[in-house]
């Protein structure tokens, strides 16, 4: 189970290669302490216990061994203090002393050299399901043939639905099914890269699961974040989600050919993405009919992750403003 979001651990994530095939990983995820042992002997406990009512009494064990329980616990540090502790005010002491996304970003930090060292830009894009992400990376692929070469990273819990999509394009895809898991992370996405091996110097696009809470926790190593949100879901998502338009470097406000018959405020949505993260791009565009979308490849051909990520260096935020 993720430590973080609670979703399934990627025990259940399934990798198909180019051609298809599907390979299942299966690991133990769990911390040594919570893997079960066996013990080399048999032995016996005698456990003496003083209770409340001034009584005493051995419990036998059935696992045959033995050992005396006349200590006394040490206190935790900071508790001396009984008329102060966390016990004596009825609260439970927790201390989390490691980074729960320490091993994710230490990934992320191997993929983002791999990428560069490649010369790969590598853009994450997300949004909530229904946003528009597989149309727009479509539309985007076949704008651009002949000019980048392009590879995708498809993540789904379950099918290869847009990978299918994707791969009528005639450009490479592997297929990250996540199973209950919720998002991508660098784990997943270094097996995904093995498989699908990015020309070097070729743009990369990774569609995320689709979700607009966990996959802003999760660094994969990508040169720029791209959220998708589409006018159908309301203007109010940078409120609602702040942490995906933190972490974004562009946000593609999708399928405005629906304005005239929807309730959105494009201004408004603008302003409360800015306000959250004044450097953010912003791009309105149908994916769809194809209105908006020179801006859209404008900023993937002028993006400064393109000559940062051939110089070896790519920075996280920037890109043409609009």
């Amino acid at each position: 189970m993720c430590a973080t979001c609670g979703c399934g651990d990627d025990a259940g994530t399934r990798i198909s290669d180019l051609d298809g095939t599907v390979h299942e990983i299966v690991h133990d995820t769990r911390p040594a302490a919570a893997v079960p042992h066996e013990h080399p002997h048999p032995h016996d406990h005698e456990h003496d216990h003083g209770h409340p009512d001034d009584h005493e009494h051995d419990h036998g064990h059935p696992d045959d061994h033995e050992h005396d329980h006349g200590h006394q616990h040490p206190q935790s540090p900071g508790t001396a203090d009984a008329g102060h502790s966390p016990a004596a005010e009825g609260r439970t002491l927790i201390s989390l002393e490691e980074n729960l996304l320490a091993k994710n970003d230490l990934l992320a930090a191997r993929n983002r050299g791999w990428l560069e060292g490649r010369g790969v830009q590598a853009f994450n894009v997300m949004s909530s399901p229904g946003a528009g992400k597989t149309t727009l990376l479509v539309r985007t692929i076949r704008e651009l043939a002949g000019e980048l070469e392009i590879g995708v990273i498809e993540g789904d819990q379950e099918t290869s639905l847009d990978a299918d999509r994707i791969r009528s394009t005639g450009r490479p895809v592997v297929q990250i099914n996540t199973g209950a898991g919720c998002h991508l992370d660098a784990g997943m996405l270094q097996r995904a890269l093995g498989a699908l091996d990015p020309v070097p110097g070729s743009t990369l696009f990774i569609e995320n699961v689709g979700n607009l809470v966990c996959p802003a926790l999760f660094d994969l190593g990508e040169s720029a974040r791209v959220v998708v949100i589409s006018v159908t879901e309301g203007d109010d998502k940078p409120q609602k989600y702040p942490h995906m338009f933190l972490a974004a470097d562009l946000v593609i406000i999708n399928k405005a050919d629906l304005l005239p018959y929807v309730e959105f405020d494009v201004e408004r949505c603008v302003r409360q993405a800015r306000l959250l993260n004044p450097g953010v791009d912003v791009l309105t565009l149908s994916a769809a009919t194809g209105d908006g979308m020179d801006g859209w490849l404008e900023w993937i051909r002028k993006n400064p992750h393109l000559a940062a990520a051939a110089a070896g260096s790519a920075p996280r935020s920037g890109g043409l403003r609009v």
